[in-house]
């Protein structure tokens, strides 16, 4: 013998007699007792706003219990936690704007190319080498003192192609 009544027909007694089995499918979706009585008062609260749109002879229960899960999944969407990936990343993403810096690099490429060839080979092997004037004297076959002014003098034209003052260049008073 069921204890589950025929529908009378009546909305609202309908409805008073389905809130048992209301509560414990709220009950299986919640796990929680207090969320659970929350779940299944708004959803009579919505079956009641909705009472114009249930037509008399369809599945009651049916239309009651899709009405509670459309609760609970909306319950769930309102109060999910939201993890802000922007807020840890965007800092990460940001990067310095290099155009000045490809401008400034090909300035430099230029005026560089202008330097005679000496100097050039000079400066290279003195900054970016590391060797000593000695050194590159040896290597080239050339006086130390040449070394020495071949790359004050492409500092120099550097300085003065790019515009640039000198660390040796003193200001006048």
């Amino acid at each position: 013998m069921s204890s589950r009544k025929a529908p009378t027909g009546d909305f609202d007694t309908d409805l008073t007699q389905l809130l048992p089995r209301l509560r414990i499918y709220a009950l299986s979706l919640t796990r929680d007792s207090v969320r659970a009585d929350d779940l299944v008062q708004q959803t009579v609260l919505q079956a009641l706003a909705g009472r114009k749109s249930f037509r008399l002879g369809t599945n009651f229960p049916g239309w009651l219990f899709r009405i509670q899960r459309n609760e609970f999944i909306s319950e769930l969407r309102r109060t999910r936690p939201i993890a802000d990936v922007f807020e840890g990343v965007a800092d990460t993403l940001q990067v310095a704007p290099c155009q000045e810096v490809g401008l400034v690099l090909r300035e430099f490429v230029g005026a560089f190319r202008q330097l005679p060839r000496g100097s050039r080979q000079a400066l290279l092997l003195a900054q970016l080498e590391g060797l000593s004037h000695q050194q590159i004297a040896d290597h080239f076959g050339i006086a130390q003192g040449t070394v020495k002014s071949r790359i004050s003098r492409g500092r120099a034209s550097l300085a003065r192609l790019l515009d640039t003052p000198t660390t040796d260049q003193r200001s006048s008073p």
